[in-house]
């Protein structure tokens, strides 16, 4: 297996550079056969790395511990699911993982979006097979997932990190991966326009749709992360600014503020160097923050490990892509200028100026905080560090302030709006926010001023999204007729995009409230003995004993603890810690929460002392924080309505993608046969389905080829059609 998976990266590269040579060639000479050749090779590219990730697949499902990469993360007793999060869980499957990701992504917009535009998909093919070739350079040379023992090869596995044995993980990096190479198609099509001298909103149009899922899977990164840290590292919080938490945090701001600028260029063509500013920025910090997690130069539990060498590798990279994305910005800057100036500061556009600013300078104190103890010890020799007290400090304000943009911007129209008929729509907002703030204090939530703050912001925007929405479907009652809600739903379900938006901002406004919420968190130490009781917040937790369990790789200690409130039962919290075999010295925490709308009463297992029979607990008041799961629920549903309004053409494209893979599959049982059938049937799902999207794929993308270089003009404008 590690032959054939050697094999396909040798060929991946090859036909990467195929495809961008072929695209570069065919666009300078005006060749529609090498044009279509190009696509043909980024579809082929992702078939091929689907057959090394595959091998990958297999290698972990097979335990085929001759593979280095395979036994330093993998076990026999290992479930399958965190097999299969193994092939991401280190170095260097993640690279692999990430190019055939990038892949995938590729094939998917040239093929789209050929037909839109050819120019500028050609030479954004050529940028995207660049940047493949850069990661599979890494994945060949540099750190190979199919390197094998030279002399003999160990019997046992030292398994996933156990942090890493977590349902979250599975999704959570996948989804990361997937929002930092989505956004690298609006890059290259953005420099795809810029090498084809097409200025206009071509391009934004064309990538609309790849910007805003990058954006909406960065995010569901993001919470599925802190979900995680709040669910098993144990600590009581869900973020504290770790440099590869923050990592994902700084692309999705950038593409945050590209979002929202990319309607005022549709709209009234301004901000062009901003949005092309924005892309480059939001593609820049991907890799930056592929470096930071990568290269080991940061200090996190989530890195990888130190790689000087591959730091100096990214660092070239980087420069490479500052040098080109700007360069080309600096030929064009005559060709980029806005269309006409902002206008009114009374304005929607001139909200989005300001929110740019916010965004830009968000990420700039994050980048800088976050690479400031790394570049503190490159200048001085002393690691200096930066606490998560600084980053509260500096973001808090920041974070208010565009949430208040938020809520002003959706007060002014396009083009301005009359100071009298602002002071109108603000009126109702204003007085529901004052209310708020005086009953946020009269409650002793005055303690803490920015969570004062944010609370009567947070009202200011919710009034103003509801006063929109119901003035919206007011006007859709009175043209259409019928009910207040049939109009209600005509207005969010019909008309999707504008009001959509409207539940991404309430989205964001409750995880705010959530946020806001962690400044009266309480939390207390406690040593209770068997049989006593402990009396926190409201809340008494009686120790019933302890419960021992052991399955194939770990052993699990539980702590039965009774749970009652003013003399009435509120059932039982099994906090517990786990103890893998293989790393005896790395236990994982099994919290235990007792979740609600006002609080979490979020209980930690610290030791057990055997001789007292007394158990060491951490308790913890969590006021609010479920606010922000259901924040990003609404905002993921805002955000699935907006992506759902495409075109018929591309949910058509999606099914037919659909029947390939059905087709892969079921050549790979007939292909594969007895070799699959030895596996377990859990493995001989999973690997038949990912192979089987490979083949059928290959298959298609190889006929495309043959057909595109081989065929006369008219069989393949036939084929086309």
């Amino acid at each position: 297996m590690a032959a054939f998976g050697n094999l396909t990266l040798l060929v991946s590269f090859v036909v990467a550079t195929f495809a961008g040579v072929a695209s570069l060639v065919g666009i300078r000479r005006d060749s529609e056969r090498l044009l279509r050749a190009g696509r043909a090779a980024a579809c082929l590219l992702a078939a091929v790395l689907g057959m090394a990730v595959a091998a990958m697949v297999h290698a972990f499902a097979s335990s085929d511990f001759a593979i280095q990469y395979v036994q330093h993360y993998s076990e026999a007793g290992q479930p399958l699911a965190y097999k299969l999060t193994a092939v991401w869980g280190g170095l260097d499957g993640s690279l692999l993982f990430w190019v055939f990701v990038l892949a995938l992504c590729a094939a998917a917009a040239v093929k789209a979006l050929a037909g839109r535009d050819r120019a500028i998909t050609a030479y954004a093919t050529v940028v995207l097979m660049a940047v493949c070739d850069f990661f599979l350079y890494l994945v060949v040379y540099e750190r190979n997932p199919f390197d094998t023992f030279l002399i003999r090869q160990p019997e046992h596995g030292q398994g996933l990190n156990p942090l890493l044995q977590n349902p979250y993980m599975v999704v959570h990096p996948p989804s990361l991966y997937a929002g930092f190479v989505g956004l690298s198609i609006p890059y290259a099509f953005a420099m795809g326009a810029l090498l084809a001298g097409e200025f206009g909103n071509a391009w934004l149009s064309m990538v609309r749709r790849w910007l805003l899922a990058a954006w909406f899977l960065l995010a569901l990164g993001l919470v599925l992360g802190m979900i995680w840290a709040y669910e098993v590292l144990g600590w009581g919080g869900f973020w504290g600014w770790d440099p590869v938490e923050n990592a994902g945090l700084l692309p999705w701001l950038v593409a945050t503020a590209l979002v929202h600028s990319a309607k005022a260029q549709e709209r009234r063509g301004l901000f062009v160097r901003w949005n092309y500013t924005l892309v480059i920025l939001s593609f820049f910090l991907t890799i930056v923050g592929t470096f930071m997690t990568r290269s080991g130069i940061v200090q996190s539990v989530h890195a990888f490990g130190k790689d000087v060498h591959l730091a100096w590798i990214f660092g070239i990279f980087m420069a490479v892509i500052l040098v080109f994305s700007f360069g080309l910005m600096a030929w064009r800057r005559r060709d980029i200028a806005p269309a006409e100036p902002i206008g009114s500061l009374l304005s929607r556009e001139a909200m989005f100026g300001l929110a740019n600013w916010a965004f830009v300078t968000a990420t700039a104190i994050v980048l800088v905080a976050t690479m400031f103890p790394t570049l503190s010890e490159w200048l001085t020799g002393e690691r200096a560090n930066v606490t998560a007290a600084f980053f509260n400090r500096t973001m808090v304000p920041v974070g208010i302030f565009l949430l208040l943009l938020t809520g002003v911007g959706s007060l002014f129209a396009w083009r301005g709006t009359e100071c009298g008929s602002a002071r109108q729509r603000a009126r109702w907002p204003v007085a529901v926010a004052a209310a708020t703030l005086l009953g946020a204090a009269l409650a002793r939530a005055g303690r803490s001023p920015a969570a004062l703050l944010c609370f009567g912001v947070c009202a200011f925007v919710v009034t103003v999204i509801v006063q929109e929405v119901v003035r919206a479907t007011r006007g859709r009652q009175k043209a259409c007729g019928g009910s207040f809600a049939a109009a209600l739903g005509a207005v969010l379900f019909k008309t999707r995009a504008p009001h959509a938006g409207h539940l991404v901002h309430l989205g964001v406004v409750l995880m705010f409230v959530g946020f806001a919420g962690q400044a009266f968190q309480r939390e207390e130490n406690a040593i209770i003995a068997t049989g006593d009781s402990k009396d926190f917040a409201g809340y008494r937790l009686r120790f019933e004993g302890m419960v021992q369990s052991r399955d194939l790789i770990k052993e699990t200690y539980r702590a039965e603890i009774a749970v009652s409130s003013g003399g009435r039962s509120l059932g039982r919290l099994r906090p517990g810690r786990e103890y893998y075999e293989r790393r005896p010295n790395e236990p994982v925490s099994q919290v235990a929460i007792r979740r609600g709308l006002a609080e979490d009463l979020y209980v930690t297992l610290g030791s057990y002392d055997e001789a007292r029979r007394a158990v060491a607990l951490k308790l913890v008041i969590n006021p609010l924080v479920d606010w922000m799961w259901l924040g990003f629920l609404v905002m993921a549903f805002g955000s699935l309505l907006i992506l759902a309004s495409g075109p018929r053409a591309q949910v058509r494209a999606w099914s037919w993608g659909g029947a390939v893979v059905a087709l892969g599959v079921a050549a790979l049982a007939a292909v594969l046969g007895k070799a699959v059938l030895r596996m377990p049937v859990s493995a001989q799902l999973a690997t038949l389905a990912l192979c089987g999207l490979s083949v059928g794929l290959a298959g298609l993308a190889c006929y495309r080829l043959f057909a595109s270089l081989l065929l006369p003009a008219d069989g393949a404008t036939t084929l086309e059609q």
